[in-house]
């Protein structure tokens, strides 16, 4: 069973930077799969902002983050990054990583990804 777990969401002031950890495990070595990080503000739906390949590390990104933020993966310990610059007000939500069988669908609609972390919240506030 594949389980994920995030971790190091906080406050930021804006401008700041943060890196959010999914720890991985349960992964069948013979499959690939995308990972991907996606975010829910208050009142909003949950939207897909960047996702991995375990296959060949290709990489997507949302428009909203392009330039700002970066995914990457270290294989051997089989967590995902995801380090966010400049972050501003907008960026406030709780950021889940999600995984899911196969490759990165365009658009990163959620309700393809079969397995979900609990989500850690990132404040952008000064």
């Amino acid at each position: 069973q594949v389980q994920l777990v995030e971790s190091g969401g906080g406050l930021v002031q804006p401008g700041g930077t943060l890196r959010l950890a999914c720890a991985a495990s349960g992964f069948t070595s013979s499959s690939y799969y995308s990972i991907a990080w996606f975010r829910q503000a208050p009142g909003k739906e949950r939207e897909g902002v960047s996702a991995i390949e375990t296959s060949d590390g290709a990489t997507h990104y949302a428009d909203a983050v392009k330039g700002r933020f970066t995914i990457s993966r270290d294989g051997p310990k089989n967590t995902v990054y995801l380090q966010m610059n400049s972050l501003n007000s907008e960026d406030t939500a709780v950021y889940y990583c999600a995984a899911r069988h196969g490759f990165t669908v365009s658009g990163l609609p959620p309700d393809l990804y079969d397995y979900w972390g609990q989500g850690t919240q990132v404040t952008v506030s000064s």
